[in-house]
């Protein structure tokens, strides 16, 4: 009844649909909990942040060191969600067909040859690309379109990718050996940023014990592609305040030294803040939030939990700001 409220006070009507879908939501978020903890032990704020993405239609970059079961969370994520996957392990010598896919020449079976277009591992839902900072910018650059747009060109032709679509990208942060940096450009078309953790004393004794046993979870889908698209759509109908679109755009602004309103702080250690997408994904994840707690609309809480994952690769740091050990995550509680 408080759902139906909201919503007819911040759109002028009541859409019985729509709170089914958001209960359903809500009730396929704590069953996604379930699934994904038979494998992955730990990590929730992580998944949390995976599922608001995808709700939002956004994509995102993970970053931790090896053996925190980055991959084996996206794989678990995308069986639960019943979504094909994709895994592109990014290599020095990637080629961007390698990802996109390429035109092959093939006998018609009339003795004439023809192109034919073999589709590459980017045409799934989920697109696992690993250690993405290994492969150089031209390959990297494959990407964009895809993730910007949700379709490849190639040989003057136009292919849509299937629906939904999200790159999940991860980053090894302690070798830098051999990577290349991703740039700005590409940063700015992830909605989030997610750094895994270490786990807690007591959660890797659980992992050590389950990943030596002959123990086999089975994961069971919560939802599917069509399902998800449904609520990718309430996502962006659900009615944002005024309060929440004007303190998601502060927040940006605020990270630009330029700006009038700029912090001494940001002046002095930040040599380019966030750009508009940061607000318009502060909103979406916002929305994303709220949806996902069976909530109509969302709020400023739901705002500030989300902007370091929104904010933190979004804000270029200057010199000073690394000669100091000043952080985009330091610079964000000042």
């Amino acid at each position: 009844m408080a759902a139906a409220s909201a919503v007819k006070s911040a759109q002028g009507t009541t859409d019985a649909h729509d709170l089914e879908l958001l209960d359903k939501l809500a009730r396929a978020r704590k069953e996604l909990a379930v699934q994904i903890s038979q494998r992955i032990v730990g990590q929730h704020e992580i998944v949390e942040g995976l599922v608001a993405a995808i709700l939002a239609g956004g994509h995102v970059l993970l970053i931790g060191v090896p053996g925190l079961a980055k991959t084996l969370m996206i794989q678990t994520l995308s069986e639960a969600l019943d979504l094909s996957y994709s895994r592109v392990q990014f290599t020095p010598d990637l080629m961007p067909s390698d990802i996109t896919g390429t035109e092959l020449l093939e006998d018609d079976g009339t003795g004439r040859k023809k192109f034919r277009f073999a589709k590459g591992p980017v045409f799934a839902n989920i697109i696992l690309a690993d250690e993405i900072n290994r492969a150089p910018p031209k390959t990297q650059a494959a990407l964009l379109e895809a993730m910007q747009e949700h379709k490849v060109t190639t040989g003057g032709n136009t292919y849509v990718l299937p629906e939904p679509f999200f790159v999940l990208a991860t980053q090894n942060p302690i070798e830098h050996e051999g990577t290349y940096h991703l740039p700005e450009a590409q940063l700015d078309r992830f909605m989030f940023e997610l750094v895994v953790g270490y786990p807690n004393k007591q959660e890797e004794e659980q992992i050590v014990s389950q990943t030596t046993s002959a123990y086999q979870a089975v994961i069971k889908p919560v939802l599917n592609a069509d399902e998800i698209i449904e609520m990718q759509q309430l996502v962006r109908r659900m009615p944002a305040p005024p309060s929440v679109v004007e303190y998601s755009v502060k927040i940006a602004r605020s990270t630009r030294p330029h700006e009038p309103g700029a912090s001494a702080e940001i002046r002095k250690y930040v040599s380019y803040g966030a750009g508009p997408r940061a607000g318009q994904n502060l909103v979406l994840g916002a929305k994303a939030r709220a949806a996902m707690d069976g909530r109509s609309v969302p709020d400023l809480d739901d705002v500030k939990a989300i902007i370091p994952i929104v904010m933190k690769h979004r804000v270029v740091m200057n010199f000073q700001a690394e000669a100091e050990g000043v952080t985009v995550d330091k610079l964000i509680q000042l």
